[in-house]
């Protein structure tokens, strides 16, 4: 399955991009809101589930409406790095990770919460979920679809063997993400190696559109300039002027900014 062989459907705020694999379906919405997220429905057999979901007031509308006209059988929605949005599909059952939930009411991603909510005021929905169905094990199967789960420092990456797809938090081949020194930049280019060493048709991410392998390999380059060029600056001031030129068109600045402040960090 190539990235551009959807059929896309636009909705009055966000876009749906929807895959189709015979017996199953990903609908990857595009939710067009002010932090860019993505989340993803996957359906099978007249059930579905969500990976991740979204956390403004109107797209949370918007995707439950979407649900409800499928006629599907909602079954669960599966939390790993984006913990706000709890009013969605209030009532079923959500599914995370010890770590994961950790993350979300503790850790980094309860900071990130606190920031947007002051950020975006009242379109953003800052309630937690609160999980009701722990991942014990490395797979979890629903709607009738295997989630194998992989953890991560801060959460837990997806693959879905039946669709030969993986589920990460940022790829963005041509967009700054989060890059926390060079250690997590060799995690990173070692897990898209492996991507690519098994031939992973789709890379879904939470802040963008469905990529493929040539983006990963563009991601990989991206990835080994910045520990070049964190190398020969001595700041963060310099590292983030040094690939500000040499990505004059990439997005996502202020994801570069965290970047910098994470490479050159005492």
């Amino acid at each position: 399955m190539e990235k551009t062989n959807c059929k896309t459907i636009t909705l009055a705020k966000g876009q749906m991009d929807v895959y189709d694999f015979g017996t199953v379906k990903l609908h990857a919405y595009k939710t067009n809101d002010l932090i860019t997220d993505e989340c993803f429905l996957i359906e099978k057999s007249g059930k579905a589930l969500m990976i991740e979901s979204p956390c403004f007031f109107d797209n949370i509308a918007e995707l439950e409406k979407y649900i409800a006209d499928l006629g599907v059988e909602y079954v669960g929605t599966v939390i790993a790095y984006h913990g706000a949005g709890a009013s969605f599909m209030k009532g079923k059952p959500v599914y995370s990770t010890k770590n994961a939930d950790d993350y979300n009411h503790n850790g980094g991603g309860a900071g990130l919460v606190n920031n947007f909510a002051g950020a975006f005021g009242k379109a953003f929905d800052k309630s937690i979920y609160t999980t009701t169905n722990f991942i014990d094990d490395n797979t979890l199967t629903l709607a009738g679809v295997e989630l194998k789960i992989t953890r991560s420092q801060e959460a837990f990456d997806i693959e879905i063997p039946e669709i030969n797809a993986v589920y990460i938090h940022m790829l963005g081949h041509d967009v700054h993400s989060i890059v926390a020194g060079s250690g997590h930049a060799d995690a990173l280019i070692a897990q898209l190696d492996d991507f690519i060493a098994r031939n992973i048709s789709l890379i879904l991410t939470s802040h963008y559109t469905v990529e493929n392998l040539e983006d990963a390999k563009t991601k990989i380059s991206y990835l080994s300039d910045l520990k070049n060029i964190a190398v020969k600056n001595a700041d963060a001031v310099a590292f983030k002027g040094a690939v500000q030129k040499k990505y004059a068109n990439y997005a996502g600045l202020n994801y570069l900014d965290m970047t910098a402040g994470l490479f050159y960090q005492k």
